[in-house]
């Protein structure tokens, strides 16, 4: 893979540029890349570890974003809602390539109040709710037929019709839940040419304030 290389030259991330708040920062970045409508925003890497330091990764979609951080939906019982359990440590990044961009965010793991997971889970379309009661998330499965099957009986008890949900809502299992990143690190990457990439790194303070740094590349 030695041979594929891009070079970096869409823009450029000065200092002078760079707000003070990192959430605006990020929500600045965020707008950029949903105003031309390329893929995913909300699609980025969810990095958690084990409590002897193991770690995993997987794609995971952002539902929200702010000042008290960067939620995430799953099913509790799987790999990283077992992991967060156990050592409620993680890092985001969101990965927006086509603009040579990268957010890397780091710090503590909070489970979501159940009024805010009920809140999204009923925002849900109904054959998404229906395929978190089908899937026992991380279980090995015999084949695609097990997971079929369980879908097809679960459609069947509870109604695929997204007319019934005024009426006959699918409940929210009780291993379905959320977590909340709470920022204590942002790192900014702008892709530069020459590998001379510019990179700033937000750390929070013990007093709640953000201190900036250029970082090498």
């Amino acid at each position: 893979m030695g041979h594929f290389r891009e070079d970096y030259t869409v823009s450029s991330l000065r200092r002078v540029d760079l707000a003070e708040d990192p959430v605006l920062q990020f929500q600045r970045w965020w707008d950029d890349w949903t105003a031309v409508d390329r893929y995913d925003a909300a699609a980025c890497v969810l990095a958690t570890a084990t409590p002897d330091g193991r770690p995993s990764a997987r794609y995971v979609l952002c539902r929200s974003f702010g000042e008290r951080g960067f939620d995430i939906y799953t099913n509790l019982a799987s790999r990283k809602g077992r992991e967060l359990s156990a050592n409620p440590h993680g890092a985001i990044v969101f990965g927006w390539l086509e603009a040579n961009r990268q957010v890397r965010i780091e710090g503590v793991v909070d489970e979501l109040e159940p009024d805010v997971v009920d809140d999204y889970w009923r925002s849900r379309p109904r054959g998404s709710r229906i395929g978190a009661w089908a899937s026992d998330q991380s279980r090995i499965l015999s084949d695609r037929d097990e997971l079929d099957r369980r879908a097809a009986a679960m459609a069947e008890e509870f109604g695929a019709d997204p007319a019934l949900d005024a009426d006959h809502p699918v409940p929210r299992p009780n291993d379905w839940g959320g977590y909340r990143l709470v920022p204590e690190s942002y790192e900014f990457w702008q892709g530069r040419p020459d590998r001379l990439h510019d990179r700033f790194l937000y750390v929070r303070g013990a007093d709640g304030s953000w201190s900036i740094d250029r970082l090498a590349p």
